[in-house]
């Protein structure tokens, strides 16, 4: 679902969407962190994913 949701505030296809957020460490991030992202609401996961790969050379 982040993917997905990721994807769209950002306009990109959901396969695009996913491998940025691999490429720039967000999807470990996810699953490193789920149970506290899970209690976020996701337009606070999207942000928090969005700061990671920022922190790691994303430009998004």
């Amino acid at each position: 679902m982040c993917i997905v949701e990721f994807g769209k505030k950002f306009s990109m296809p959901a396969d695009i969407a996913f491998n940025y957020l691999k490429q720039y460490k967000a999807l470990a991030f996810l699953d490193k962190c789920y149970e506290a992202e899970h209690q976020l609401s996701l337009a606070d996961t999207i942000k928090d994913i969005q700061l990671y790969c920022r922190k790691n050379g994303g430009t998004i």
